[in-house]
């Protein structure tokens, strides 16, 4: 059993983003149809870490599957989705500034301006914190065209 679960939390926390799909609106394991690898979108807000939601507490949303901690974020998350669930689908706001779809991971985020952003690497949460409104305004422009060059 211990081994089970080491594997999932590398699984889950390891190299997601390598297997997250880029050819979707929003990135999920193309294995398991999880989105940000499992973790609870709302759990970044109320306790400001990554969290794996549990495999009973799970809601369909957007054509991909998000777990939660308990049933109270699950409820929170599917009256306002376009809050709790990561910005650009999940994609790394750096790398759609420069109209690439590069998968977030939940291990590297940040929330600024109440909106949960996911990064593929550290290095592009850094650059995203140092001028985020800059960061935002590009991607923001390009999000739309990238956006319809992937699978609906």
């Amino acid at each position: 059993m211990i081994v089970v679960m080491a594997a999932l939390v590398t699984r889950i926390c390891g190299d997601s983003a390598a297997r997250a799909a880029t050819t979707e609106r929003v990135v999920a394991d193309r294995i398991t149809g999880l989105a940000i690898g499992g973790a609870d979108p709302v759990a970044f807000f109320t306790k400001g870490r990554t969290t794996i939601g549990r495999p009973d507490v799970e809601a369909s949303e957007a054509g991909v599957i998000w777990r939660f901690e308990n049933v109270d974020n699950r409820a929170f998350f599917l009256a306002h989705p376009e809050i709790y669930g990561p910005q650009f689908g999940g994609y790394d706001p750096v790398d759609v500034a420069r109209g690439v779809a590069y998968a977030g991971n939940p291990r590297f985020w940040l929330i600024a301006g109440q909106r949960l952003y996911l990064f593929g690497r550290e290095e592009s949460r850094d650059a995203f914190a140092a001028d985020p409104a800059s960061v935002l305004r590009e991607a923001r422009d390009r999000w739309p065209q990238l956006e319809e060059t992937l699978a609906r």
